[in-house]
């Protein structure tokens, strides 16, 4: 019986070729479309998973309080924290501390390599975290000062073949120090990335037992780790019921000193899984995802996958009339409703089967294109992955119960005596159904195309706002990181001083940062000299030289830039407008001339310039304060004129290879890494939009068979219309006034849901874009359009047949 299902099936499958296309085409792209972003969202969840003690890992984030209101957000909080939590409470098993740092050049003999990614961790990061150490002790290997762990590609790019334990590396052509161990490169699914270790150790042993920072309780930038130790039946102890802890401990062990700056620090647990998705704090390992994009883009599949599946329920119950005489003979003929509801899901299965198969094709073939929009690096390992066939079996039988059970319902529940009689007729509730469907998916289609427009207005209108510094043509080359030492400041001003020779190069100046850049100098206690401590505050400081004002074209409110005739300038700050309203001036100029404490030292504010905006405009402005450093070790950024640059870059590179031998040299633009902060809302807007279209396109497949059969239907009423003297254009606009309807009610329902969706997303941009009338407009008249033309065929060519033509069909 079930081979027989099958036949029949297959021939009404061929029998009816251009439904069966269209259906088939659009269950396809709709499972296509959700098995991608289905992996694209596995993935981002799947972050820091592999960790056998992962439910037992809290990261300890730090909150800085001041004068009662929030003031900065910390992933790498106070340096003390870890190991005070571990001393003094039994609740904490074990920590881990690890530390940002610059990248260094490591030599191996002949080979010379630069690292990027390095961290200092203390020793017990193989004993908390899951990343297998392929080499060394896991108790010992970051135990030792003067020792490192290197990954495995790093360890292979230096050694070759050879052995590289128990070897000597040079780091920065001066310090030497013994690999102890070599582990497997961290996977991309997690938020650390290390290609070499330090072990705390050594770090503790360069500031000096004096200045012992596992003591430091004001001295922040330390990722701190927490394992909770679990209870008899294995469970963690509560993070809350810990956090609870930390607030006495803290006010009893640096209380005091917070007060006097009328300041507050809270410490709060963070789970070590979470941080991916919904952590964006200074001081992070890497810039993080976003939880409300993952769920957005599930969404979207979700809606995708739907739209297909209406488009089977409507094509199908449409052509129940048609189906009507096969169900009343089958039924005159001893058929059952059962067998009956089973011969439709067959029908259902072989269809959603083949959908399937197609879609499989489809994703091999789109995935390296959807990698490259993404940013992601999904494999074709996935399709022997069980993450990868368990959605793709759970869409395909869902989909064939959710498409196949009512149609089948529908076709096997007519009464044969009225359907042979030709009495049957489609119902009225099957035509509102039908109807609701239709309004369903373009009212989906509308809110993802309104959504799309309303992601690239905002990249858009952050891109065009002024910055308040000019960053075009400014060549920028990453920090020196061997020859730093006492000869560093000769050789800096060598180096400028042979550049500005160079007819191509305006400017030039050296800064710790540059634009697009967070500063991670965080300097707290700050305040007017002679006003109580309690009047501090905390600003975000870079470091420059004579030039940065001038080479970033930075508008000066009040006071006057550094200059060199002035002999205390290195003593000397410029506030932007924000920090000099938080030190108590609203109007710029009365701050000229006060003097501020910094740390112990007394300073002199000789400028404030404009608000500008160091980051991207998804920040808000920050109190800001320039301080000269004429030695700053740092970013070099170079003014170029344009019609010079290729010999400019030329000329650059021979004089950085002079001053700074051993070091790479490393360029980029100024715009173009700037803009860099804006890639994850662009391939956000470019995978939503690709989506968005796929959904308009399914949804239009299902429009064109809809229309096709809605047509059919009426052969005999337009061949009358003509023959009574309705013109083509009459008729056609009869055929499209009603779906012309539809797509109204559907932009009714989707309006007001896109506008507040629109609204919430906007309200993470500091500076965002206004929700403007077009962005809705434009859609619908989009959408109203594409329909229409979807149905123009099938209603031209109705309208223009031969009436007599017509009037013969039965």
């Amino acid at each position: 019986m079930l081979q027989n299902y099958f036949k029949i099936a297959w021939r009404n499958l061929l029998r009816n070729k251009a439904f069966s296309t269209i259906n088939i085409l659009g269950l396809a792209l709709g499972v296509a479309a959700c098995l991608l972003i289905l992996q694209y969202v596995t993935f981002e969840l799947s972050y820091d998973d592999f960790h056998t003690k992962g439910d037992r890992i809290y990261r300890v984030l730090q909150d800085r309080y001041d004068k009662g209101k929030l003031s900065t957000q910390w992933a790498g909080g106070a340096q003390a924290a870890g190991n005070s939590f571990k001393a003094n409470f039994g609740e904490v098993e074990d920590y881990v501390k690890v530390l940002k740092r610059r990248a260094l050049i490591a030599d191996y003999g002949e080979k010379s390599l630069k690292v990027e990614r390095v961290f200092i961790a203390s020793e017990s990061f193989f004993k908390i975290f899951s990343y297998p150490l392929l080499a060394g002790n896991i108790n010992t290997v970051l135990a030792e000062p003067n020792t490192v762990a290197l990954s495995e590609s790093v360890a292979k790019r230096l050694f070759g073949n050879e052995n590289p334990m128990g070897k000597t590396i040079k780091l920065n052509q001066s310090k030497a120090v013994k690999v102890t161990g070599v582990y497997q490169d961290m996977p991309a699914n997690t938020h650390l990335h290390a290609d070499l270790l330090i072990p705390h150790v050594t770090f503790i042993n360069e500031v000096g037992k004096d200045n012992n920072p596992d003591n430091a309780w004001m001295w922040d930038g330390a990722l701190s780790y927490l394992l909770l130790r679990p209870d008899r039946n294995g469970e963690p102890a509560n993070p809350k019921a810990l956090e609870a802890k930390f607030v006495p401990y803290i006010q009893k062990t640096i209380g005091a000193e917070l007060k006097k700056y009328d300041a507050d620090a809270v410490y709060t647990l963070q789970p070590l899984r979470s941080i991916h998705l919904y952590s964006h704090f200074m001081e992070e390992a890497e810039p993080n995802g976003d939880g409300k994009t993952v769920y957005l883009l599930l969404a979207i599949a979700f809606f995708i996958v739907v739209i297909a599946w209406v488009n089977y329920i409507n094509l199908a119950t449409a052509r129940a009339i048609n189906r009507a005489k096969e169900v009343g003979v089958r039924k005159a003929v001893g058929s059952l409703r059962g067998q009956l509801i089973r011969q439709f899901m067959t029908e259902s299965v072989l269809l959603n089967g083949l959908a399937v198969g197609l879609a499989l094709l489809i994703v091999v073939v789109s995935l390296p294109m959807f990698n490259r929009l993404s940013g992601q690096l999904l494999s074709f390992s996935l399709l022997a992955s069980s993450g990868f066939w368990g959605p793709l079996v759970g869409l395909f039988v869902t989909g064939t119960f959710l498409s196949g059970l009512y149609p089948a319902f529908v076709l096997s529940g007519f009464q044969p005596v009225s359907v042979l009689k030709g009495k049957v007729s489609t119902s009225r509730q099957g035509i509102v159904l039908r109807k609701s469907l239709v309004v369903f998916q373009f009212a989906a289609s509308l809110f993802l195309l309104v959504g799309t427009l309303a992601v690239f207005h905002q990249i858009q209108f952050m891109r065009a706002q002024s910055l308040g510094l000019n960053i075009d043509q400014t060549l920028v080359i990453n920090p020196p990181i061997v020859g730093t030492d006492s000869t560093y400041m000769r050789k800096m001003l060598a180096f400028k001083e042979e550049l500005l020779r160079k007819s191509g190069i305006r400017s030039i100046t050296a800064s710790t940062v540059v634009p697009g850049q967070a500063s991670d100098w965080n300097a707290g206690g700050i305040r007017l000299k002679g006003t109580d401590e309690s009047k501090s505050k905390q600003y975000r400081v870079i470091g420059v030289d004579y030039d940065f004002l001038k080479t970033f074209d930075l508008k000066l409110l009040a006071g006057r830039n550094f200059a060199k005739e002035f002999g205390s300038d290195p003593k000397a700050l410029i506030f932007n407008k924000m920090a000099a309203k938080q030190l108590g001036f609203d109007q710029p100029d009365q701050a000229i001339g006060k003097q501020v404490e910094f740390w112990g030292e007394t300073f002199t504010l000789v400028g404030v310039t404009d608000n500008f905006h160091q980051q991207s405009l998804r920040d808000a402005y920050e109190p800001l304060i320039i301080r000269l450093i004429p030695d700053v070790r740092g970013y070099f950024s170079i003014k170029l004129a344009s019609s010079q640059i290729n010999s400019s870059i030329s000329d650059i590179r021979t004089e950085w290879n002079h001053f700074f031998p051993g070091n790479p040299f490393e360029y980029s633009f100024l715009d173009e890494r700037f803009n860099e902060q804006y890639r994850a809302d662009q391939r956000f807007g470019q995978v939503f939009g690709l989506f968005t279209g796929l959904a308009i396109l399914v949804a239009c497949l299902g429009l064109f068979g809809l229309a096709s059969f809605t047509t059919a239907q009426r052969t005999k009423e337009i061949g009358i219309r003509k023959v009574l003297g309705a013109s083509v254009s009459e008729i056609v606009q009869m055929l499209y006034r009603e779906f012309a309807v539809l797509i109204l009610i559907a932009f009714v329902v989707a309006t007001p849901l896109a506008w507040y969706a629109i609204s919430q997303w906007l309200q993470s941009y500091a500076f965002r874009s206004t929700i403007q009338w077009w962005l809705f407009a434009i859609p619908f008249a989009m959408i109203l359009l594409i329909a229409l033309l979807t149905v123009s065929f099938q209603s031209m060519k109705a309208a223009l047949t031969n009436p007599i033509n017509s009037l013969k069909t039965e």
